[in-house]
């Protein structure tokens, strides 16, 4: 056999491989818009997954603006922490919403200034409604670094029996703020009635997320009905120590960090 004929037996092989080893709950990702306050609505990407045990909205950090576009393409983010750890969240048993930012957000600033506002709340009151419509299953919050900005003040404004969640995820949370907006320990946190799960790098070398002022938010979590706190370690760094690809978003590790966080949700 030539060479050039070995070289196509060993392509087809691994494509037979690729295929039949597919995930048995992969679904196309397909792109959903979901009309919120009058004249905007809410773009995201949605993984349903056979027999999901709860339904998961992600929130990416930085300004949160994703661009997606009609076909499901990712403008900014596609690195991102929760974003680029999606498939593997679904692959878990969950469905998966990764949320964009509003359509009258859709420039700079995008989300930055918005995460902690009414209309913010009414746009992802709208979603959660639209996803409950799509399954009546538990549904989470999750967000990372300013993402859970977003999550937690949420969890503080929405309540589960006035159409919030059922529970919500804080991964590498912002805990001190210089910009103005509040640090996630500046809310009202007391009023969060529902699970809680907390998860922090012990080595994140963001200045607003170290992990030795992480008690500033889980002593104000006394209205939780469950709660507990994840730290992990190990894992590799590069770059600036704030973004995704630097502990403050789990690089090397996201496998057990998404599979722990899963296991707690629908346990």
């Amino acid at each position: 056999m030539s060479a050039a004929a070995r070289l196509s037996a060993v392509l087809l092989l691994a494509l037979v491989l690729a295929v039949s080893c597919a995930p048995a709950w992969a679904e196309p990702e397909r792109v959903i818009d979901v009309p919120t306050r009058p004249g905007v609505s809410e773009r995201l990407l949605f993984i349903a997954t056979p027999n999901a045990k709860a339904t998961v909205i992600l929130f990416a950090g930085g300004h949160g603006g994703l661009r997606l576009t009609p076909d499901g393409r990712i403008g900014w983010g596609a690195g991102n922490f929760l974003v680029r750890t999606r498939q593997m969240l679904a692959a878990q048993g969950v469905n998966v919403a990764t949320l964009d930012a509003p359509s009258d957000r859709q420039g700079e600033p995008f989300l930055n200034g918005f995460r902690q506002t009414r209309e913010h709340a009414a746009d992802v009151k709208a979603v959660i409604a639209a996803l409950r419509q799509q399954a009546a299953i538990p549904l989470w919050l999750m967000g990372t670094s300013r993402g859970t900005q977003s999550a937690a003040f949420l969890a503080t404004e929405l309540p589960r029996d006035a159409g919030g969640p059922d529970g919500v995820v804080l991964t590498s949370s912002v805990l001190t703020e210089r910009r103005g907006s509040r640090a996630v320990p500046g809310m009202p946190l007391q009023f969060i009635k529902i699970p809680v799960l907390v998860v922090h790098h012990k080595d994140d070398g963001c200045e607003h997320c170290r992990y030795t002022d992480l008690p500033l938010l889980t002593e104000k979590l006394t209205g939780a009905p469950r709660k507990e706190v994840m730290v992990f370690e190990g894992g590799s760094t590069r770059g600036d120590p704030c973004e995704a690809f630097a502990h403050h978003g789990y690089n090397g590790i996201e496998g057990d960090v998404i599979a722990k966080i899963a296991a707690w949700i629908v346990r």
